[in-house]
C-alpha cells in the first residue's frame, strides 16, 4: 500500500528531473508539462489541450495550448534525458534492442503538419493521415520482466510538403525552415545515429520490411558497425552461392561490347520464400522467451546468403533468418550478425520487433498519443515527447517493482506458470488514478468555466466571420 501511495511523489520527482527540458531562455512554464503528464496517465478521454487543462488546472486551456503549440522548448531534450536515464541503469547496460517502426493517425484534412494521403499501416490502406517514425527501446534478456520505452521520434513530411504549393502551409504550421524531404529510412537512420552518439546502450537494431528492403539503409548500418535484424518481403532475391559480378566478355566478332553488369558464374538467385524449401536448409524448433500467453516457440532456419546490391554495384554476405509462426505465417529477416552467431541469437533478434508494437499500443491506448488534435509541428513534437516521458515514468515504475518486490515461486507453481506477470502499463495507471484523483470543481467553479468556454467559442466564431467578411470585400474590390 505504501508503494502505491508514493506514486504521486514519484511522478512529481520524475517531472522535476525533466523540468529544465520544458523551459525556454525567457520563461518557465514547465508546470504545464507536469499537468499534461498527469492528465495523460490519469484521464481516460478528452486528452487534448483543453481537456487536460480543464481537468487538471481548472482553466480553459489557452495557456496550455500556447505551451504545447508555440513555446519553443525542444522535444529532443526530453529524448536525450530518457536515454541518459537508461544509460545509468546497470541491468539495462546489456542485451538491449532498438526497434524502428512508424505509426499513423487519421486526419480529417491536410491542414495538420505532415498530413497527406499516404499509407496508413494501422488500417492497411491509403487515407489522409499523419505518420510518425518512432524509435523504440526494449530489454527483455537481462531479467524475467521486459523494459520498453519510446526513445526518439520524427514526423514524416511527404515530398509534396516541400513543393511551392505547401510553402504557406509549412510557414503557418511552423515546420522548421531547415527541414528537407527525408524518406522514412533516412529519418530512422538519423535517430539511430543520435542514439549511438548519445551513448544509449544497444546490441542491435530491428525493423520491418519498409526499412529492410532499403539496401542503402542496411549498408549505412553496416558502415556504422551496427548489427541489424531487418525484415524483408517474401520476393526478396538472394544467392546461396557468392555471385561473381562483372561485364561479360565479347564473344562474337560483330555487335556492340556488353556494358551491363551480370552474374558471371553459375550462382542463381532465389526468392527468400524459396530458400526454406531447399533440401539442405536445416530447421530447428526454438523457445525464444516466456510471455503472458505461455511461451514464444516457433520453427527457425538460418542460412548465409549473398545480396547483389545493384544500386551500389556490390555483393554483401548476410544471414537470412526464416521463421514459421504457430499460425503458419512465415517471416524473413536479413542480418549482418557475425558469421559464427548461433541460431538461438539470430532467432531472438528476428523476434525482437514485437516490443515496438507494445510501445505504440501503450502510447495510444494508455497515454492518449492518438488523441492529439492540434495542427502545428511544435504541437506534434511536444505531445509526442511528453508521451515518451509518460511511458518512461511507467517503465521505471514497473522496473522498480520488478526488482524490489519478490516474486513468490510457490504461487507461480500453484498457477502453473514459469514466471509471474509483472505490472502492466494499465496497472500503473489504475494505481495513479486511485492516489492522484483529478480535482472536483464546485458548482460555482464549473459554472464559471462553462461561461468562459462559451465566451471563447463565441469570440472564435466572430473572428472567423470577420476574416470571411474581409475576404469577400477583397474579392469585390
Amino acid at each position: 500500500m505504501e508503494r502505491i501511495e508514493a506514486l504521486p511523489e514519484q511522478l512529481y520527482r520524475h517531472w522535476e528531473r525533466f523540468r529544465e527540458c520544458f523551459t525556454t531562455r525567457t520563461r518557465d512554464n514547465s508546470e504545464h508539462a507536469y499537468q499534461y503528464l498527469r492528465g495523460q496517465m490519469t484521464m481516460d478521454k478528452d486528452r487534448n489541450y483543453a481537456g487536460i487543462a480543464r481537468a487538471t488546472e481548472g482553466k480553459d486551456g489557452q495557456a496550455m495550448q500556447h505551451f504545447m503549440s508555440n513555446s519553443p522548448w525542444s522535444g529532443q531534450r526530453v529524448y536525450q534525458r530518457i536515454q541518459e536515464d537508461i544509460r545509468v541503469v546497470p541491468r539495462l547496460a546489456h542485451d538491449s534492442l532498438l526497434i524502428l517502426d512508424e505509426s499513423a493517425d487519421e486526419k480529417a484534412d491536410i491542414h495538420s503538419a505532415g498530413a497527406a494521403r499516404q499509407y496508413n499501416g494501422r488500417f492497411g490502406k491509403v487515407d489522409t493521415c499523419q505518420v510518425s517514425v518512432v524509435l523504440g527501446y526494449a530489454n527483455w534478456k537481462s531479467g524475467p520482466w521486459t523494459t520498453w520505452a519510446l526513445v526518439d521520434s520524427e514526423l514524416f513530411l511527404p515530398e509534396e510538403w516541400f513543393t511551392p504549393d505547401f510553402a504557406l502551409e509549412r510557414h503557418k504550421l511552423g515546420v522548421p525552415p531547415e527541414r528537407q524531404f527525408q524518406t522514412k529510412p533516412e529519418l530512422g537512420l538519423e535517430m539511430i545515429r543520435r542514439a549511438k552518439t548519445q551513448g544509449l546502450p544497444f546490441e542491435a537494431v530491428a525493423c520491418d520490411d519498409l526499412y529492410g528492403r532499403d539496401s542503402q539503409f542496411r549498408a549505412a548500418l553496416e558502415d556504422e558497425e551496427i548489427t541489424y535484424f531487418a525484415d524483408v518481403p517474401a520476393n526478396t532475391r538472394v544467392y546461396l552461392k557468392r555471385p561473381q559480378i562483372g561485364v561479360p566478355e565479347k564473344t562474337a566478332a560483330r555487335g556492340r561490347p556488353k556494358k551491363k553488369l551480370q552474374v558471371l558464374n553459375e550462382s542463381r538467385s532465389l526468392r527468400v520464400d524459396q530458400v526454406g524449401k531447399e533440401a539442405d536448409t536445416a530447421w530447428q524448433r526454438l523457445l525464444i522467451r516466456h510471455n503472458e500467453r505461455g511461451v514464444l516457440e516457433d520453427d527457425f532456419a538460418a542460412r548465409r546468403v549473398w545480396i547483389w546490391m545493384q544500386d551500389q554495384d556490390e555483393v554483401r554476405e548476410e544471414w537470412l533468418i526464416i521463421r514459421i509462426e504457430r499460425n503458419g505465417d512465415h517471416s524473413y529477416t536479413l542480418s549482418n550478425a557475425p558469421a559464427d552467431t548461433a541460431l538461438e541469437c539470430l532467432a531472438e533478434g528476428a523476434c525482437g520487433r514485437y516490443f515496438v508494437e507494445r510501445v505504440i499500443q501503450d502510447a495510444k491506448d494508455e497515454t492518449g498519443w492518438d488523441e492529439f488534435q492540434a495542427q502545428k509541428y511544435l504541437g506534434w513534437e511536444h505531445h509526442t515527447a511528453l508521451t515518451a516521458c509518460a511511458l518512461w515514468f511507467i517503465a521505471q515504475t514497473k522496473l522498480a517493482w520488478a526488482e524490489d518486490v519478490a516474486r513468490d515461486p510457490t504461487l507461480a507453481h500453484q498457477l502453473e506458470v514459469e514466471v509471474l506477470p509483472a505490472l502492466s502499463t494499465a496497472n500503473v495507471r489504475e494505481m495513479l488514478k486511485a492516489v492522484l484523483p483529478l480535482p472536483q470543481f464546485s458548482p460555482q467553479a464549473a459554472r464559471e468555466q462553462v461561461i468562459k468556454h462559451l465566451v471563447n467559442r463565441s469570440r472564435s466564431t466572430a473572428s472567423r466571420l470577420r476574416r470571411r467578411h474581409r475576404k469577400i470585400v477583397k474579392v469585390q474590390t
